[in-house]
């Protein structure tokens, strides 16, 4: 068998193994280590295997997922996300379909501390969903909302997507992390306004709320201003140039630890909880970069990176037709994959080909992220709506994804904004680092 043939049937045997719903960690890990052996030997699939664990578990850039994710659940545990919650409502509350607008900006908020789309539609889902059902809104629109919203933790930085992809094309997180802040704030917007535009259309489906004094909307956002601050301190450090990525993260966390404790928004108990927690998702997030780490050595053994950028090269389709074909792929995929899988797998193989068509690596990484985002609102898995489905247990399946349906309209257009003004994702970075 050629190098090619046994790699072909590595990537088979990955999908395979993930269909039979082995972690994907450990299906990198089994179809890199035995394809090293099948092609190099065991003693180099053995070395590369040490070498690739010990390089990915000591990589600095990584401290910056433990830390972030111990900011959002310590911000969750604290009651913080339900203060950006209430505030969000108490100032957009009173338009129609002002209770789901204000879902989506507690979404885009707690993204900034969450890095996590899961955790960021749990979290508002449990808060908002009860009262969007008691002022009577529609089953569609609510768990829509907090399903799309919840999209947005796998953009807005900190985002551990984008940590994954620095780490699998060896760019930078900084720079990702800037690139998502005007894409996450351009969904926002599109989700918000495709909000208005079915409650204007349906009106019982988004009933108007009641409309709150000042005195206790600034006061509800006085609640919700030293998590904000917190915010600006992490994400506004990294801008300023203050500190880096992971010393932002050390800082978020730290700080809103110290707030929760001075607050007595948490005792020693949930604290404990928090940090078990963090530990878990932790060591999964960190079990996906070495098993990524141990794959994609085989790949490059196989040429399949190189044989696929030639493929799609003599196809003479252009390199936006090219894109095209890779965007399509991953929407494919997006309806049987999780979008961490899809990151991890597909980048070895398509960044190459990014690469060569001339396309900027830190813009692509934003049209994956979207991309992917898009897989989580999407069926038959559609993670998001699996886990809205999990807070929501008396909405049918079907209705969650006829809810998401007109967002992930939203997203496709904002996708095609992205493709045709590229600066929208690159022109912050480019400002802080240069060309």
């Amino acid at each position: 068998m050629t190098d090619l043939s046994v790699g072909l049937l590595g990537i088979g045997g990955l999908f395979l193994l993930m269909i039979f719903r082995t972690p994907v960690a450990f299906a990198m890990l089994i179809v890199g280590y035995f394809g090293l052996w099948q092609l190099e030997g065991n003693r180099t699939a053995g070395a590369v295997t040490l070498t690739e664990t010990y390089s990915a578990v000591t990589n600095y850039n990584l401290i910056v997922v433990p830390m972030f994710i111990l900011l959002g659940n310590i911000s969750s545990v604290a009651g913080f996300s339900r203060a950006l919650y209430d505030a969000a409502f108490a100032w957009v509350g009173r338009f129609r379909g002002g209770l789901a607008s204000a879902s989506v900006l507690g979404c885009a908020v707690f993204s900034a501390v969450s890095g996590s789309s899961v955790a960021t539609a749990v979290t508002i889902g449990k808060v908002a969903l009860p009262e969007m059902k008691r002022l009577g809104y529609g089953d569609a629109l609510s768990t829509g909302s907090i399903a799309a919203g919840g999209t947005l933790g796998f953009l807005i930085p900190p985002s551990t997507g984008f940590v994954l992809y620095a780490i699998l094309t060896e760019e930078s997180i900084g720079r990702l992390f800037m690139a998502g802040i005007l894409p996450g704030l351009l969904l926002m917007g599109l989700f918000i306004g495709t909000i208005a535009i079915i409650a204007t259309l349906s009106p019982e489906t988004g009933p108007r709320g009641a409309r709150v004094p000042l005195t206790r909307r600034l006061a509800l956002l006085g609640r919700a201003m030293p998590l904000l601050s917190i915010i600006g301190i992490s994400i506004g450090g990294i801008y300023a140039g203050i500190f880096t990525p992971v010393e932002a993260s050390a800082i978020g966390a730290g700080l809103v630890t110290l707030l929760a404790f001075v607050m007595r928004a948490i005792s020693l108990r949930t604290f404990r909880d928090a940090l078990f927690e963090t530990l878990k998702t932790s060591a999964m997030l960190y079990m996906v970069v070495i098993g990524a780490n141990v794959l994609n050595p085989f790949l490059a053994v196989t040429h399949i990176p190189e044989t696929l950028g030639h493929a799609l090269v003599s196809m003479e389709i252009g390199p936006y037709g090219t894109l095209a074909l890779i965007l399509l792929g991953y929407i494919v995929l997006g309806m049987f994959l999780d979008g961490l899988s899809m990151l991890v797998v597909t980048i070895p193989i398509v960044f190459p080909v990014i690469v060569q068509l001339g396309f900027d690596p830190v813009w692509f990484g934003v049209v994956a992220v979207i991309v992917i985002e898009m897989g989580m609102i999407t069926p038959p898995v559609g993670l998001n709506v699996f886990v809205v489905k999990g807070v929501a247990t008396d909405v049918p399946m079907a209705t969650v994804f006829k809810g998401v349906t007109p967002f992930l309209m939203a997203m496709v257009l904002g996708l095609l904004l992205i493709i045709l003004f590229p600066q929208i994702a690159l022109i912050v970075p480019n400002s802080m680092f240069g060309q």
